[in-house]
């Protein structure tokens, strides 16, 4: 299956695009990993975009289209794949409907991942990470440490992202609903999205997309 995910920041997309591409035998294509993938491997493309971010610029869309063409081609796509934060805007999904019409193939579904946007707020503003390893994640309401501010793996502080703040997440929503939320709506005029309710525990969503999934086939 060739499917894209999208939702606000904060609903789960990596999350549910793990599980889902691990349950359904496809790779699960991130931006970010298209990013890291390039850059580590010092591609013209990741030499192209570590230049525009080393100056706190935005990657040019031509240049993140490049990296998921260029990811795309690659031998374990053949069955499938599960794109996650790519297509982030309107360029972006229309340049993917023309790559994949030119190699004879189209996509399979959109799920869209839907979670109101208080609970978004919440969700990432509540999140606390561990200072030593920035990999034990905690949440202030859903994943409390033993002892506030102390992380229980190795007893390192915990923070707060500069980016989690309520104040920051309402405005990363207002970029997620100016610059993607229109894509949705072009995929809805090809009859491919299905909105997925993000409340509850991961394999309760994940069974939810699974069967949307079914039922669209």
């Amino acid at each position: 299956m060739r499917i894209v995910l999208v939702g606000p920041p904060g609903a789960g997309k990596g999350t549910q695009a793990h599980v889902l591409a691990k349950t359904l035998s496809i790779p699960h294509i991130s931006t970010g990993d298209l990013f890291r993938a390039n850059i580590s491997q010092s591609t013209p493309l990741g030499l192209e975009a570590k230049g525009y971010m080393d100056q706190g610029l935005l990657v040019p869309d031509e240049v993140t289209i490049g990296m998921a063409k260029d990811r795309l081609l690659q031998s374990d796509t053949a069955q499938g794949f599960l794109l996650d934060g790519f297509p982030r805007n309107l360029e972006q999904a229309k340049a993917l409907d023309e790559f994949l019409a030119e190699q004879g193939i189209a996509l399979d579904g959109v799920l869209d991942l839907e979670v109101p946007e208080d609970e978004v707020v919440k969700r990432i503003a509540g999140r606390r990470l561990c200072r030593n390893d920035g990999a034990h994640v905690f949440h202030v309401v859903y994943n409390p440490p033993a002892v506030e501010g102390v992380c229980d793996e190795c007893g390192g502080e915990l923070y707060q992202r500069s980016d989690d703040t309520e104040e920051s997440v309402r405005v990363r929503l207002e970029e997620y609903h100016s610059k993607t939320e229109p894509i949705i709506d072009y995929y809805v005029q090809q009859g491919l999205v299905t909105t997925i309710p993000a409340l509850g525990k991961v394999d309760e969503v994940t069974q939810r997309a699974i069967d949307a999934l079914e039922r669209d086939k």
